[in-house]
């Protein structure tokens, strides 16, 4: 995405179209646009060829450029769990990695980042019915993998807003429950993690049309990006009146939340009743 961004802005800059960008590599006009957001592999040769036409001369400026193709080429960690994840599923854990800010509303059941091993067995077991138990734990193990995001030195901020549903629905017994409302308490008191509830009491809210992510990232260049999960499929927004509306919605729902603290009073009261 970083290297998409950035050929698209020397383009831009240099007043060439897509389509004569695409003509220069061989390639149409559909697949410069993939290219510019991040969507298709970098051969090395093409982003040279666009960099000499571009006008790139500085060798500086064109190495930089190339290790960046080059990273993007490198597969990442979680390609080795593609057997066991849908097709539209490694591209978010790419760019939930490489985020630097994490903001969800979830309805159904506890975000993934703030899952517990035995939570997320119950979650995934209910969504592969008849999946292997190897595929199973090979499931969890990369939703625990995604979580050590949270724990590293330069962790990203996570906020996220749970609806008390996701709370009551019960995935697993009473001890895989109370396991999940402790670890809640627990990381909500991470300094990077911001963990709201917003209670049935409540009545309509914001969030009205379902769960979703917003992530950013720390690059100036890259655009927010929202992700929404369907059923079949999965839908990645970037346009920027698009991620507003979704942003706004974000922010409602976290002025309509009771803030952190009064939220793991929620939780504790759960504990106690679970």
């Amino acid at each position: 995405m970083l290297l998409g961004s950035q050929l698209r802005r020397l383009r831009e800059a240099r007043g060439i179209t897509r389509e004569a960008a695409g003509y220069s590599i061989r390639a149409s006009e559909s697949k410069i646009s993939r290219m510019e957001l991040g969507r298709v592999s970098f051969k090395t040769r093409d982003v040279e060829d666009l960099l000499t036409l571009y006008g790139i001369t500085d060798e500086a400026e064109r190495n930089s450029l190339l290790s960046l193709a080059k990273e993007a080429n490198v597969a990442g960690w979680w390609h080795s769990y593609s057997d066991v994840l849908p097709s539209w599923f490694p591209t978010y854990v790419g760019l939930e990695g490489a985020a630097s800010l994490i903001r969800a509303y979830e309805v159904q059941f506890v975000h993934g980042l703030l899952q517990t091993e035995a939570y997320a067995r119950a979650v995934v077991r209910r969504g592969m019915k008849g999946a292997s138990a190897e595929d199973v734990e090979r499931r969890v193990a990369l939703r625990l993998e995604r979580q050590k995001y949270l724990l590293e030195d330069n962790a990203p901020e996570c906020h996220i807003v749970l609806d008390e549903a996701a709370l009551r629905r019960p995935y697993g017994d009473r001890e895989v429950m109370r396991g999940q409302f402790q670890h809640l308490i627990e990381i909500s008191e991470r300094p990077n993690v911001r963990l709201q509830i917003m209670p049935f009491g409540f009545g309509g809210h914001s969030g009205e049309s379902g769960a979703f992510t917003i992530l950013s990232f720390p690059e100036s260049d890259l655009s927010d990006v929202v992700y929404l999960e369907q059923l079949t499929s999965a839908l990645y927004l970037d346009k920027s009146e698009d991620v507003a509306q979704y942003e706004k919605a974000l922010k409602e729902l976290q002025q309509d939340s009771p803030g952190p603290d009064e939220s793991r009073d929620l939780l504790r009261g759960l504990l106690q009743l679970s």
